[in-house]
């Protein structure tokens, strides 16, 4: 039942309603209470869902699954939410492309992909984020020649401030197409995305624990003689938990019923739920808890499909903050936070997780002109996380440090104006398609001037 026409400026009744409820993500550390949300069922329904808050005053932003640590998508506006628009609207396996609906979660386009014998190149660890939230942001998984899910995108999709549609490639609008494969939202709603896929094809992974002093004693040809590398380094203690993926010719040997139940469930999630509930009321016992957990997890060698080896469950709730350093700063960079740590009373549950990506010419990508490594701190859940973050921060920023766009950090225009290089691209694009700040919230004014 409609009260006007999709495409006149109007919303319909059943997508569109006044929201009661404040909008929180999933860390739970933002929130907001947009006046109105719209769940639009096409792209003209949400075409005319920008024009109407225009036409009201309202400002407008998109969320998928709220998986962002900062308020990115938060809005006292309009809301928009895409569940609706999912799904692959094509495969193209002579170009070697799929386009799918902005709204798709990570989870059943690899899903999907895997059924039609196709997959992403490279992927991040979790993927219950929607395709454009993921992309939006810069979400990436670690690789030595393969980058970010934004790097693999091939066309764009998105609504524009006066509701029109527009469409980017390499070859069409490319000037938005550089910028917008991660626009943080600024620039229009992206409506569908169109990757990069080729046939799906195994790797090994080869999960074993190693001291901190040998990780980032051998860091280098760590990287270089593996595709995918990444490890995690448990606070108060020198362990760290390896992970190396590369291709194989098979056969297939996944992981055991029994071991992905005790090690991916059982201990990685349950018991590591109960002891960080544990650290949080008794911090005193974290360090010991650390010690225990660093030795928890044994060396397993598997082979799958890609998304079975890249992705994980996380079901543990935390906050996050991530930076990207040059690759070359890494071992420096990685050696202060710990000393940091070692010298400070803090009480650190949750590991460090480092990755790295070779440098793209996506505008504003924390790999933008630079091969780069990923630090990334985590806190529990409702534990305080303000003093190591701030610590830890002050150590990134020293190495020109880029902080991932959907996670925590305190920096601002001026910072990012000295650190991308083509920072002044991305605002002059933003001024152009939205001149008058419909996409705009408190983070964008910060992050991006106004």
């Amino acid at each position: 039942m409609s009260t006007g026409n999709a495409g006149d400026g109007t919303t319909s009744a059943r997508q569109a309603r006044t929201r009661n409820e404040p909008w929180r993500n999933w860390a739970g550390n933002v929130t907001a209470r947009p006046v109105r949300e719209v769940t639009p069922a096409s792209v003209e329904e949400l075409s005319a869902a920008v024009r109407a808050a225009a036409e009201d005053g309202l400002k407008v932003k998109a969320v998928g699954t709220g998986h962002s640590f900062t308020a990115a998508a938060a809005t006292d506006g309009v809301l928009i939410r895409p569940q609706l628009l999912t799904g692959i609207r094509n495969i193209d396996r002579e170009a070697g492309t799929v386009t799918v609906e902005a709204g798709t979660p990570l989870k059943r386009l690899n899903l999907a992909l895997a059924r039609e014998g196709l997959s992403l190149t490279n992927m991040g660890d979790i993927m219950e984020q929607t395709v454009s939230g993921a992309t939006s942001t810069g979400t990436h998984g670690t690789g030595r020649e393969s980058a970010s899910i934004s790097a693999q995108i091939k066309g764009l999709e998105l609504v524009t401030a006066d509701g029109s549609v527009l469409t980017c490639s390499e070859k069409e609008n490319p000037e938005v197409f550089t910028a917008a494969r991660i626009g943080i939202g600024a620039l229009g709603i992206v409506t569908a995305i169109t990757f990069a896929v080729e046939p799906v094809f195994l790797l090994t992974a080869r999960e074993e624990p190693m001291t901190f002093d040998k990780v980032t004693s051998d860091f280098d040809a760590l990287h270089a003689e593996n595709e995918h590398f990444e490890f995690y380094w448990f606070p108060h203690t020198g362990n760290c938990n390896t992970k190396r993926n590369n291709r194989s010719a098979g056969p297939e040997a996944p992981v055991g019923r029994f071991s992905s139940f005790f090690e991916d469930e059982l201990l990685s999630n349950g018991l590591f739920q109960a002891v960080n509930s544990l650290g949080r009321a008794v911090p005193s016992t974290i360090p010991a808890i650390a010690k225990v957990s660093s030795r928890a997890l044994s060396a397993r060698t598997y082979t799958d499909i890609p998304y079975k080896v890249f992705t994980s469950p996380r079901r543990v709730r935390f906050v996050e903050m991530e930076y990207a350093v040059p690759r070359a700063a890494l071992v420096e960079t990685l050696r202060e936070l710990k000393t940091m740590v070692d010298r400070s009373n803090l009480r650190i549950s949750f590991p460090v997780e480092v990755r790295t990506a070779p440098a793209d010419d996506i505008a504003l990508s924390t790999a933008s002109d630079r091969d780069s490594a990923y630090i990334a701190v985590h806190m529990y859940k409702g534990t305080p996380y303000q003093a190591y973050f701030t610590a830890a921060e002050r150590i990134f920023t020293a190495h020109e440090g880029r902080p991932h766009w959907g996670k925590v950090h305190t920096r601002d225009a001026e910072y990012f104006s000295s650190v991308y290089p083509r920072f002044g691209e991305f605002t002059a694009l933003r001024d152009r398609l939205d001149p008058d700040r419909l996409f705009a919230n408190d983070y964008l004014r910060r992050v991006l001037g106004d």
